[in-house]
């Protein structure tokens, strides 16, 4: 079983695809995985802890059907396998109670989505430079 770069937990169908050309566009064979609840994406992290292998950077959308974004934290850094595993908040809302949770959940950052693909190009090129370039990590 291999993993994914991103694993990406997004319940809205358009943007998800919409994240997947960005994605390839920013560097080809980078590999995104989207899974559309947070129910079913702590059972496929689940999976791959079984499996030894782990994503480089988890991306979570706040408001998700099954398990919210913030439960879904908690619960990923409950597992010693994904523990140092980057997990950055990718979400509509930029209600400071939110940015707060999240970190207080246990989430490295947090991103407003952006407006426009070409902005979502340059951001998600930004995440990438960072946690996949720049970022010193134990993983």
């Amino acid at each position: 079983m291999s993993s994914p770069d991103i694993f990406y937990v997004e319940d809205d169908e358009d943007f998800a695809f919409i994240m997947q050309h960005a994605v390839r566009e920013v560097k080809d064979g980078l590999t995104v995985k989207i899974i559309d609840n947070g129910k079913d994406a702590l059972e496929q992290l689940k999976q791959l802890t079984e499996a030894r292998v782990k994503p480089k950077l988890i991306l979570l959308d706040l408001n998700l059907p099954g398990l919210s974004g913030l439960d879904l934290v908690k619960r990923i850094r409950e597992i010693p396998f994904l523990k140092y595993t980057p997990v950055v908040f990718f979400s509509t809302s930029d209600n400071p109670k939110d940015v707060k949770a999240s970190l207080e959940f246990g989430a490295n950052a947090y991103l407003t989505k952006p407006a426009g693909y070409l902005n979502l190009v340059n951001c998600v090129e930004s995440l990438y430079n960072f946690w996949f370039t720049k970022n010193l990590n134990v993983n």
